[in-house]
């Protein structure tokens, strides 16, 4: 019960609401008239479990006001409902809303509305987070940009002297064996609770389900993915011995359409009509970029292999949403780890066998380039670091970006050290293929989000012109006229 009897013999305040009521026409004048009531009130008290329901009803509302709103008589007799007291009515008259819960349209509203009704426009803030979190992203950004177009020249580089994209691959795999440590020591030095490996290691092999990481899940949810990999960078690294890393780069983008379709096909994931767009910008910018070498042999099987290492990237992206669905950092960290034990056990053997059928041969371990193949497998864990864990500091469509920038930075390499042509149809292939990749990027609810901007650009264009009206019609008399109602209060 919100109302209870106290000690003394005092009436519950139903049966003061209910003595002290008179018919509707007569009103109060002084407090004097229901001072006997008044003595009663004081043995009244209200439960706090029902002023929260009644947060929002106008017969409590003033209650926990400020002082100044509602005068003591105003409260007193909303209480007891003496006379049949209409409160809401009489702060109507006094050109004052009634107090209901805030709606969207009423929170909003004070932020675009000045004092005497005068719409403004809306201030742009940006709070600290967001400004961090932008800063942290054009890090982001440039740090993908230059490990990306960096690990392809360098691999180009390493090419020259070293002719083995395999064991190059086979090399630069068994780095990923770095995620979980470097991982686990990031997180000993940031959080508070400190955890061993082993504890953190079973926290982590929830991606795998509830037994965790066995010989079976090893090779039907690992394995595969292993596979995946290395065909990925193998094919990647095999089309820059063909055509130039230029075209390379643009190309491999075109793994975001390849990942739409799948998604869309495979997932069952939300049709858009843009990314459709998008996947024929994609494979009409291959179909130019082949046409742009003149469809020789050499060019159309370097643009064969990246059109396959993207097709591959995309079924491993795919794949792993099947499989595994989402993964939290340090399950994505021992992922990459348990890929890399994959490729040190049971693909060792072939860069071994291709060394000794002379297909991947060189002439000693001493004339072997170790400092490109270190540097260039830092760089490709670095981009694959910073990939897999950036949206932890920023968005992820920032971090994309980096992948299309790095298609410049590849250009303006390859036309001070190699002899590429930059004709018509190169130029539009890679514009096309670009922008077909800058479409996938638009979120699922684009076209709302537009058709709200254009909105409000409308409505705020319509205000402009109404206070430009407003402002030229003024004049002093006007002005006057406006400042009554102040002075009446």
């Amino acid at each position: 019960m919100g109302i209870r009897e106290f000690p003394g013999g005092a009436p519950r305040g139903k049966g003061i609401a209910t003595g002290m009521r008179r018919s509707p026409d007569v009103s109060p004048r002084r407090l004097s008239d229901i001072s006997p009531q008044l003595r009663q009130l004081k043995y009244l008290a209200v439960d706090e479990a029902i002023k929260e329901d009644l947060r929002w009803s106008r017969s409590v509302e003033d209650l926990s006001a400020p002082a100044g709103l509602s005068s003591i008589e105003e409260r007193i007799l909303r209480i007891t409902g003496y006379y049949g007291y209409q409160p809401w009515a009489a702060r109507c008259t006094r050109e004052e809303r009634p107090r209901d819960p805030p709606g969207p349209a009423e929170v909003q509203a004070p932020a675009g509305v000045e004092a005497g009704g005068k719409t403004s426009r809306p201030r742009w803030t940006c709070s600290r987070a967001r400004l961090k979190k932008t800063l942290w992203g054009v890090a982001v950004v440039l740090c993908v940009c230059a490990s990306w177009a960096g690990s392809t020249q360098l691999a180009r580089l390493t090419f020259r002297t070293f002719d083995a994209p395999f064991t190059l691959t086979w090399f630069a795999t068994n780095w990923n064996f770095l995620f979980f440590p470097l991982y686990y020591a990031g997180r000993v030095c940031k959080s508070t609770e400190k955890q061993s490996v082993k504890q953190r290691y079973r926290d982590c092999c929830g991606l795998f389900g509830e037994n965790g990481l066995t010989l079976k899940v090893f090779f039907t949810k690992a394995a595969p993915f292993g596979v995946l990999w290395t065909l990925t960078n193998y094919l990647y690294l095999h089309a820059i011995k063909k055509i130039n890393t230029t075209d390379v780069s643009v190309l491999f983008c075109c793994n975001k359409a390849f990942v739409f379709l799948l998604s869309w096909t495979v997932l069952r994931d939300r049709f858009m009509g843009v990314r459709i767009v998008a996947a024929i910008l994609a494979i009409a910018g291959i179909v130019m970029m082949t046409y742009a070498d003149g469809f020789h042999s050499h060019s159309v099987i370097g643009i064969a292999l990246v059109v396959g290492s993207a097709s591959m990237s995309a079924l491993y992206k795919v794949l792993f949403k099947l499989l595994l669905g989402s993964a939290k950092f340090g399950e994505a960290a021992l992922f990459l780890s348990i890929l890399a034990v994959f490729n040190a056990v049971f693909v060792t053997c072939v860069p071994v066998v291709l060394y000794f059928t002379k297909v991947e041969h060189w002439s000693s371990f001493a004339d072997i380039p170790w400092g490109n193949l270190c540097g260039f497998s830092l760089l490709l864990l670095t981009f694959n670091i910073v990939l897999n864990f950036g949206i932890a500091v920023t968005y992820p469509t920032l971090m994309s970006l980096g992948i299309v920038l790095s298609v410049p930075v590849n250009a303006v390499v390859d036309h001070y050290t190699s002899e590429i042509v930059f004709n018509g149809v190169r130029v539009i292939a890679i514009v096309i293929i670009g922008l077909g990749f800058l479409l996938l990027l638009l979120p699922e609810e684009w076209d709302v989000w537009l058709i709200t901007l254009l909105t409000r650009l409308k409505v705020r264009k319509k205000e402009e012109t109404a206070e430009s009206g407003g402002d030229l019609n003024s004049g002093p008399q006007s002005r006057g006229r406006r400042a009554r109602p102040s002075f009446a209060r």
